[in-house]
């Protein structure tokens, strides 16, 4: 650079420039420029205040606790079993009441276990034999019941047998019940408490509606007519999910209680309430699984007048609820209201910025004419080859077939 540009850039440091407008008395111009200032006015008004209150200030971070606590009693007489009556300490687990409850539907019982010899289930592969040797003394029986003894026991004119161990004896070996054994389970209840807390604007509500009256809990059930209140009939919960509840208690399954909570905390704390969703966590299409349905096993232990102890083993098959808390709150801040009237403000001002400033050319050198019409194709390419040395140009051309879309031949 020489001494020349050395002083042009020194003295354009010290240059002011200001807008000039020229106002273009044109009606097609004129009504384009006002829709668009109406309809930025609208969506700034109606979808960025009105339907997702961008003036509030919001808080994701919910506190939660849960407390469930089921209800219902049902009879039973089987062989098993003999007469027995089923209330909640025997049919839900665990029994404190959680966000994760789980209801025996069905059982397998294999009553009276001792610790004692016996051959293994025929169902599991790798206990089959046919003679002592593949049975070695001491291992484990995979997916078995107990440990190898070292024996093969099998009938004279079998050509194979099953190996035996020390386990609780009799093994399990019945199947599942073809009824689900609890089926009337449908008609009990669970009572869900939801406590929640929104930490940044130290706001805390729970499920439960404020009211003096001590007989709405025992009389109201969840559903359209009462869609606050927290007691829920579980074949109702099964039903809304667009599953049958006899079929999910045949093997078991997962349910999902979905707790969400929307709160406009501009408004009244009683008119922040939750809402309830329900939905199938297992796959309910996967019937001819192996792994369909959802079971586990527990026993219960006891010891007889001589002191030896024994066990009844219980498969169980049931339902398991897992209840899920979310949820934000929003209260009005002035930060994000004069930060979205900013910006709705800016947009507005977009379109005057169309109108060119006097004495500004294009990069031939030609004054500009915002009401000329545009040069033909030819003349454009010829007058302008670098597409990067005519930005000026292509902008107008641009402005010009929005305005006013010329005839190309």
């Amino acid at each position: 650079m020489g001494q020349v540009g050395w002083k042009g850039l020194y003295q354009s440091l010290f240059d002011y420039k200001t807008e000039k407008y020229v106002i273009a008395k044109n009606k097609k111009v004129g009504l384009l420029y006002r829709l668009l200032q109406l309809s930025i006015l609208t969506y700034l008004v109606v979808w960025v205040f009105l339907v997702k209150k961008c003036y509030q200030d919001t808080d994701t971070s919910l506190q939660s606790s849960i407390i469930t606590k089921v209800k219902g009693v049902t009879f039973t007489n089987t062989s098993e079993l003999g007469e027995r009556l089923w209330d909640v300490a025997d049919y839900v687990i665990p029994p404190q009441g959680e966000n994760v409850f789980f209801v025996v539907t069905n059982l397998i019982v294999t009553p009276n276990q001792r610790q004692e010899t016996c051959a293994e289930s025929e169902s599991i592969p790798d206990a089959s034999c046919k003679e002592d040797s593949d049975c070695p003394p001491g291992e484990p029986v995979v997916a078995g019941n107990g440990v190898r003894t070292g024996r093969c026991l099998r009938a004279e004119a079998a050509p194979k047998g099953t190996c035996e161990i020390f386990a609780w004896c009799p093994v399990e070996t019945k199947s599942r019940p073809a009824k689900p054994l609890l089926g009337k389970a449908e008609d009990f209840t669970v009572y869900i408490k939801n406590f929640i807390r929104f930490p940044k604007f130290n706001f805390s509500k729970t499920s439960v509606l404020d009211t003096k009256d001590r007989a709405f809990l025992k009389s109201c059930k969840f559903g359209p007519k009462d869609p606050y209140c927290p007691i829920f009939r579980l074949g109702s919960v099964v039903s809304w999910t667009g599953s049958n509840f006899q079929e999910i208690a045949l093997q078991g399954g997962v349910i999902g209680i979905q707790i969400e909570w929307n709160c406009d905390l501009d408004r009244a704390p009683s008119e922040c309430n939750p809402q309830y969703h329900f939905s199938r966590l297992d796959n309910r299409f996967s019937e001819n699984s192996v792994s369909s349905g959802y079971n586990f096993r527990f026993a219960k232990y006891y010891r007889d007048t001589a002191g030896v102890e024994f066990r009844t083993l219980f498969k169980a098959y049931g339902i398991r609820f897992d209840v899920m808390v979310n949820g934000k709150a929003g209260k009005f801040s002035i930060i994000p209201t004069i930060i979205n009237v900013g910006s709705g403000v800016a947009l507005m001002g977009v379109g005057g910025e169309d109108v060119q400033r006097p004495g500004q050319r294009t990069p031939w050198g030609h004054p500009i004419n915002p009401l000329a019409p545009p040069p033909s194709p030819q003349t454009f390419r010829k007058l302008c080859p670098s597409l990067l040395c005519c930005e000026g140009g292509v902008a107008l051309w641009w402005r010009r077939l929005v305005f006013a879309p010329p005839t190309l031949v």
